[in-house]
């Protein structure tokens, strides 16, 4: 019996196949093979074709069954993963009528100020447990203010994850954890968020059914079941967000539990058992992938836009001849504090640890006698580290107490520099796993369909493949250099 779990990032789309028994990954694919185009028609924009997300979600899934030789009838269930906040608005005949505005979007910022300040601060916070933000609902309100004609056409607006699940099944549905992260749900009440779409002008009838985050939410149908290779009638069992999905590949359910990604942008996330929030809503609330009526699990996100985008840029623009190991040991190979040289990660949107701030990436300090690219090197994975911390810091004054990180070993989780940095400036232990978000979509998917009797027996062959602790002999170095950046960041601000 096997598992597929699909991650539908803005960088690429991953497959993996799972074998449900041994909880090992039989084969994985991604597509496309270079970053997925992301379209800036204006500053401030980020568009991307739904289109395009299927499309390369075929080309995984055909090379996924090519490689791993399982027979489609062998397959139980699917999982979805997918990158959050997005809008993507669709028609009566589920056709999409403009691009999907996408996470890093930044062009709602003013009208969710707007609602929040004409809501109220009490009103927001205590329902949504944030301001409405650059989240999807304002996307949508964007919409209806700037193109009232492709809005007079929507019949349902959704998540990345909501489409892909209804370009499989014909349904379109979302869940309680994806309405919150579009400032759709209302924890005081347990229901939509009536008085936001009130103030907007959105009528419910255009938000998908609900439907449990684990459970048969649709089964493939026959259009589908030809273009992907896979069976008619396999259920899609479970979707997420990728960060509650990363949470959960990580085997993070409980209150106190906390993981970390660091891609194109970086997120630490905790669970929590107390209906809190941020007053200033830098860091944000959502239901968790196990919450419920009954059961009051929520993820408190840290998000941070530019972290591995920069540390990419870094690589393309500064050592394009050489890979990221040895930029990382180019990196290692300069002091703590990189000589005093200090970079901002904040080049990819408004980032709302900075209260929806745009500040762009900038260099501190450069002093073209003594610093070379290595001091660049070493001075922007601290300065993502550091941006880390700031909003740590946000997360520890709601109640979270971060004394363990878990995470994927992908991207800057690859880099034992930045592990390093990270685990004696926030004085957590950080352990890496060998997972990544679609292998925890399939065994999300495994849950779902009811193959495991629960998330210890689902992520039983987690793998910690390696372990960080602060570097006490050099703590107060890093702890200069970090306050040294919060500096350099509140002269910016």
């Amino acid at each position: 019996m096997y598992l597929l779990g699909y991650d539908i990032g803005s960088s690429s789309v991953k497959a993996s196949l799972v074998d449900a028994d041994s909880g090992k990954c039989l084969a994985s694919a991604f597509y496309p093979k270079q970053e997925a185009e992301i379209l800036a028609p204006q500053a401030g924009w980020a568009e991307q074709h739904p289109a395009m997300w299927w499309e390369n979600l075929k080309l995984a899934t055909a090379d996924v069954l090519c490689s791993s030789h399982v027979d489609k009838e062998d397959i139980k269930a699917i999982g979805i993963s997918y990158q959050m906040h997005g809008l993507v608005c669709v028609d009566k005949y589920q056709q999409v009528l403009r691009p999907a505005i996408i996470w890093c979007d930044s062009r709602a910022v003013n009208i969710g100020q707007k609602a929040f300040d004409e809501l109220g601060a009490n009103v927001c916070l205590s329902h949504l447990l944030n301001s409405p933000g650059n989240f999807t609902a304002s996307k949508l309100a964007w919409v209806k203010l700037h193109e009232p004609k492709i809005f007079e056409r929507i019949d349902k607006f959704m998540l990345p994850g909501d489409y892909i699940a209804m370009k499989m099944t014909g349904n379109v549905c979302t869940t309680i954890s994806g309405l919150s992260e579009g400032m759709l749900w209302d924890f005081k009440n347990n229901k939509l968020a009536g008085f936001l779409l009130d103030y907007y002008g959105i009528d419910s009838s255009m938000i998908a059914d609900i439907v449990p985050t684990f459970g048969n939410q649709g089964t493939i149908n026959k259009s589908a079941a030809q273009e992907l290779g896979l069976k008619e009638g396999t259920i899609v069992s479970y979707r997420a967000g990728d960060q509650p999905n990363n949470a959960l590949s990580l085997n993070v359910f409980n209150p106190g539990e906390i993981a970390a990604t660091a891609g194109t942008s970086g997120v630490v996330y905790g669970v929590t058992e107390k209906t809190n929030f941020d007053p200033l809503s830098r860091v944000n609330t959502f239901a968790h992938v196990n919450h419920t009526n009954q059961l009051n699990r929520l993820g408190i996100l840290l998000c941070i836009n530019g972290t591995g985008i920069l540390n990419s840029w870094m690589h393309h623009q500064v050592t394009p001849d050489i890979d990221y190991p040895d930029m990382d040991r180019m990196a290692s190979s300069v002091p703590v504090g990189s000589d005093g040289l200090v970079v901002m990660p904040f080049g990819n949107g408004a980032e709302r640890v900075l209260q929806n701030k745009e500040l762009g990436c900038s260099i501190h300090g450069l002093n073209f006698n003594k610093h070379e690219a290595k001091h660049m090197l070493r001075a922007s994975q601290e300065g993502i580290v550091f941006s880390f911390c700031y909003g740590m810091e946000i997360m520890k004054q709601m109640g979270l107490d971060i004394q363990r990180i878990h995470a994927g070993r992908a991207n800057m989780f690859k880099s034992a520099l930045f592990c390093d940095t990270l685990a004696t400036v926030s004085g957590a232990i950080i352990d890496v796993y060998k997972t990544d978000g679609s292998v925890g979509a399939a065994k999300g998917a495994g849950l779902g369909a009811g193959v495991y009797c629960g998330h210890n027996e689902a992520f039983a062959s987690l793998e910690c493949q390696a372990h960080f602790e602060p570097q006490m002999l050099s703590k107060d170095e890093y702890y200069s250099a970090y306050q040294h950046w919060k500096t350099v960041l509140n002269k910016e601000l």
